[in-house]
């Protein structure tokens, strides 16, 4: 139940005076929400310092002043289109008020000569003179008025203005308790000189004086709550997770030995990490949630074969779970060419599946024959039953929802799941999209894996691009060339124009694959060029994650400079996978800004796919670097990674601190964390079935 101290928070925003049938949907466009704590979370971007300038002289154009002076005379318009002047005076010269298409009657009342007014808007120079041109407030001080000495400046969307949101804000503010529990470590709040939970919503909301750090420190105060709110939210989680009961799989340390030896190279000291930390999991009792977070060619494949062949020598069966038919076939080929030759059954299982061969393949899931299955969204379709399902492992998780993995593990009692993901994100961010879960790195490379040179090279010389493609095809190589839209009639970079222009040029059928196409033809597209058929493949970037080409020793990305650094390792990830030495080309059109430019330079410096997303990180931001799923997923509302990052880190040890020393949340601070919970977590799903 929430705590009823909380309840006017929670009333609907059409409670607030002058707040009406028209403007609710308004209001709730700009909060992302219904409710009066939307509003409050709607955090202003800035404060406007509306304190009066000791005089004229000492404001600059483009900046927003406030000043006194003294009415020494009114201009009327020349015409129409010119503004009624009024002229103000102080001892360091003059100021000049310009209205277009206002009443002379209204502004002589206003402005009486002689009669002394407080102005505040932006200063322009108009002639060598400044002017504020329809000013933002306009006082009488002899009335005992005074603008605002700070003004909060909020986003805004179609139909509101500044002052009607922080009017409505102001009354949405009365509505926060005083007097809550401290939820936040007292140490830490002390420590960074954090006001309260309130007095920090009135600093940005209400402020009393312009101060930039009393704003900073307010709005850092908020973010770390929100942090410790989704940190304990996750910790929770998981102490439930680790409370139910899932199936104990042993470490068999002769089928292990036995896999090892049959591999034709010996696995990085990352890879014996990873699966010693599985082992750990799968042998606990409780269901494993981890994540396998790999860089492009790091070997996860192998990580899961390792963690499957576990589950095989007790007796239970594991399901790879891939986003597409390609990728799925290719998982299943790997495993086969892995797993088979030491007597284990590997089948794969997607939608094309049909008739006799799809039957045969779910009679031997139900009876266990079948041992490892790779497959797509088929996987939990209802026909499809386990005998003994003990692990799932899903690739390129971010591609799947939450309600895709739910099904599956309702394939089981409790099974253990392994998610791996090929798209490495800052360490400093984890904490923030993978809260939930627990994380294993691969760091290290296999070795046998050549670098891939990579190049920047102007467009200008885009012909001698097609003619060593030419020449790799006539090596028995293969070419991937990536575009960055579809269609677009006035640009040959589009995907479609390039695509008509290689197969001319080069004489070789093309294929060609994104997104607009059906899944059936982007598999097709995909198989052809994996099985030959095709020996250059015009893309978009639906070709970033997974697809493995060891043939392919060139991949081509056109208008680089438009791509983000962490998509563009991805894509050069595509080449590489075989013995021949293999090259990106950073295809770009000049001129290029520094930031692109830096981009560029940073691929060509480094393959590693940490390294490069700190870099994009700090180029970009974490929006562009997590994407809009994985960043969606995060929903804070006041912490910003950009700036806030450290605090995760901080939040999570204090959560888990909390947890630990309190595991029937029955003190003070555990209570207090509950009321920070309901106010700033959205509900966290973390594959946590409910009991049966």
């Amino acid at each position: 139940m929430r705590d009823e101290r909380l309840f006017p928070l929670f009333a609907s925003l059409d409670t607030l005076s002058g707040v009406g049938p028209k403007l609710l949907p308004i209001l709730q466009r700009l909060c992302g929400g219904n409710t009066v704590w939307d509003l409050l979370l709607h955090l202003p971007e800035r404060w406007l310092d509306r304190r009066v300038r000791e005089q004229f002289d000492k404001t600059v154009p483009g900046e927003v002043a406030t000043v006194r002076g003294e009415v020494v005379v009114h201009h009327a318009p020349f015409n129409d289109k010119s503004p009624y002047r009024i002229q103000l005076g102080d001892e360091s010269g003059f100021l000049t008020l310009a209205y277009f298409r206002a009443d002379p009657r209204w502004l002589k009342s206003q402005f009486p000569v002689g009669a002394t007014r407080i102005v505040s808007g932006r200063i322009e120079d108009y002639k060598g003179e400044r002017q504020i041109t329809h000013p933002d407030f306009v006082v009488d001080p002899a009335k005992g008025e005074a603008p605002p000495e700070v003004e909060p400046i909020y986003a805004l969307t179609a139909g509101l203005t500044n002052r009607r949101v922080h009017t409505f804000v102001l009354q949405a503010l009365k509505a926060v308790p005083q007097g809550l529990p401290e939820w936040s470590d007292p140490h830490l709040v002390r420590q960074r000189g954090w006001p309260g939970f309130a007095e920090s919503l009135a600093i940005l909301h209400a402020p009393m004086r312009y101060d930039e750090d009393e704003f900073a420190r307010a709005r850092e105060r908020l973010a770390y709550d929100e942090a410790v709110a989704r940190a304990s939210a996750f910790s929770l989680a998981r102490a439930a997770r680790k409370a139910r009961r899932a199936p104990i799989i042993r470490s068999d340390p002769k089928s292990e030995a036995l896999f090892i030896k049959a591999l034709p190279y010996t696995p990085t000291g990352a890879q014996l990490r990873a699966s010693e930390e599985i082992r750990r999991d799968l042998a606990s009792g409780s269901p494993m949630r981890r994540l396998l977070q790999g860089d492009v060619g790091a070997g996860k494949t192998l990580v899961a074969a390792m963690a499957a062949v576990e589950a095989a020598a007790n007796g239970f069966q594991s399901a790879f779970m891939a986003p597409t038919e390609v990728l799925a076939r290719q998982q299943f080929d790997t495993l086969d060419t892995l797993l088979s030759p030491l007597g284990y059954r590997v089948a794969v299982l997607s939608g094309r599946d049909r008739g006799s061969a799809k039957e045969s393949t779910l009679m031997a899931l139900a009876d266990g024959t079948i041992q490892i299955v790779a497959g797509t969204h088929a996987l939990f379709q209802e026909a499809v039953s386990f005998r003994k399902l003990g692990l799932i492992i899903v690739d390129e998780q971010h591609r799947f929802g939450v309600n895709d993995r739910m099904r599956l593990i309702g394939k089981s009692e409790s099974p253990h799941m392994l998610v791996m993901s090929a798209t490495p994100i800052p360490r400093t961010l984890a904490q923030a999209v993978h809260g939930d879960l627990d994380v294993s790195i691969l760091d290290e490379k296999p070795p046998g894996r050549k670098p891939v040179e990579t190049r920047a090279i102007p467009d200008t010389r885009i012909e001698e691009i097609i003619e060593a493609i030419g020449r790799a095809l006539k090596r028995g190589e293969r070419a991937f060339w990536v575009c960055p839209r579809v269609d677009v009639d006035d640009d040959d970079s589009s995907a479609v124009a390039r695509h008509a222009a290689l197969q001319d040029e080069l004489g070789v059928r093309v294929g060609l694959v994104h997104g607009r196409l059906k899944p059936s033809e982007k598999d097709t597209a995909l198989e052809d060029f994996r099985s030959g058929r095709t020996r250059v493949l015009v893309a978009t970037t639906v070709i970033e994650v997974g697809v493995d080409v060891p043939e392919a020793t060139i991949m081509v990305i056109e208008r680089a400079e438009g791509f983000g650094l962490a998509q563009l390792h991805q894509l050069r990830g595509r080449v590489g996978r075989g013995d021949k030495p293999s090259f990106c080309i950073l295809l770009y059109r000049p001129p290029i800004g520094e930031t692109a430019r830096e981009r560029l330079d940073t691929l060509r410096r480094t393959e590693d796919g940490f390294a490069i997303a700190e870099a994009d990180f700090r180029l970009r931001g974490a929006g562009d670097v997590l994407g809009v799923r994985q960043a969606g997923a995060t929903e804070y509302r006041v912490l910003e990674l950009a700036r806030h990052a450290a605090l995760l880190d901080i939040a999570a040890k204090d959560a888990e601190a909390v947890i630990a020393a309190d595991p029937k949340l029955t003190g003070a601070r555990a209570n207090a964390l509950r009321i920070a919970r309901e106010l700033l977590t959205p509900r966290v799903n973390t594959d946590v079935e409910p009991q049966s």
